[in-house]
C-alpha cells in the first residue's frame, strides 16, 4: 500500500538546515496496524505529514497505492487525500460551531455526496461508534473520549484506504485512551489499515508492528506479540 525509498525531508531557513527525515525506507501493507514511536523531535509528525500527503518529501521515492506521489502538486495531494486517507489528531480538530452530525458529514459535503446518502451514512457511522445519541450535540458538550470517537467517525466516513492517527490518545485519560485504542484495533480487524504515532509503549503494542524513529532515521522495527481484544 505504501512504499518509501530513501525518503528525505529537509527544512531550510536563511541560516539553518534541519534534516527531519533521513533515508526512510518503509513498507506498509494493506490491513496492517503500524505504530510509530520515538522521542520528541525525531521526525514522527513530519513522517505522518508526508505519508498523509500534507507535505512533499525533499527527495526519495514515495509510492502510495502503486502511484508515485512524491512530486504531486498541492491540488493533486488534496484530491488524493480526500479519496484515500482519513486523519485522527490528538486535538480532535472538531469544529465547535458544528454539531456532531455536521462535523462527521463535512467530508461527504466536500465529495459532493447527495443529501439523502449523507444523512444515512452519517447516522449509521455515529451509531456504530456509540455516539448516535449525541448527534445533535456540539463538541464542547462531549467528553474527551466521545470527541475522539466523533473524530474517528469523521475519518472513516469516506471509507478511506488508510487511517493516519497522530497521538490519538494524547489528550485523553487512561480510560478514554483505552476506549479509543480498542476502537482502532476493532477497525483494523475489520480491514482498515492504520498507521499511528504514539509515545505509549502499551498503546504501540496494539499494532502488529512498531517502527522506532531516532534523529529522523528508522532505528529498528519490531513485531508485536501482544494483541488486544
Amino acid at each position: 500500500m505504501i512504499k518509501t525509498e530513501k525518503l528525505n525531508k529537509v527544512f531550510r531557513s536563511d541560516e539553518v538546515e534541519t534534516t527531519a527525515l533521513n533515508e526512510i525506507d518503509l513498507n506498509i501493507n494493506e490491513g496492517e496496524f503500524v505504530s510509530i514511536m520515538g522521542p520528541s523531535g525525531c521526525g514522527k509528525s513530519t513522517l505522518m505529514n508526508v505519508l498523509g500527503l500534507l507535505d512533499n518529501p525533499s527527495s526519495g521515492k514515495f509510492h502510495f497505492l502503486g502511484e508515485e506521489v512524491s512530486d504531486y502538486s498541492e491540488t493533486q495531494r488534496a484530491d488524493f487525500r480526500k479519496e484515500n486517507i482519513g486523519f485522527v489528531f490528538q486535538s480532535f480538530n472538531l469544529i465547535d460551531e458544528l454539531s456532531v452530525f455536521e462535523n462527521v458529514e463535512l467530508p461527504l459535503l466536500y465529495l459532493g455526496v447527495p443529501t439523502a446518502e449523507r444523512k444515512e451514512r452519517v447516522s449509521t457511522m455515529l451509531e456504530k461508534m456509540g455516539v448516535g445519541h449525541r448527534s445533535s450535540h456540539y463538541p464542547q458538550q462531549l467528553s474527551g473520549g466521545q470527541q475522539q470517537r466523533v473524530a474517528v467517525s469523521r475519518a472513516l466516513i469516506t471509507n478511506p484506504k488508510i487511517v493516519l492517527a497522530d497521538e490519538p490518545t494524547g489528550n485523553l485519560d487512561s480510560q478514554h485512551g483505552d476506549e479509543v485504542m480498542n476502537l482502532l484495533k476493532d477497525l483494523n480487524k475489520q480491514g482498515t489499515t492504520i498507521v499511528m504515532v504514539t509515545h505509549s509503549p502499551a498503546y504501540a503494542a496494539y499494532g502488529n508492528r512498531t517502527v522506532n524513529l531516532f534523529d529522523g532515521k528508522i532505528a529498528d522495527e519490531t513485531l508485536n506479540g501482544n494483541f488486544h481484544v
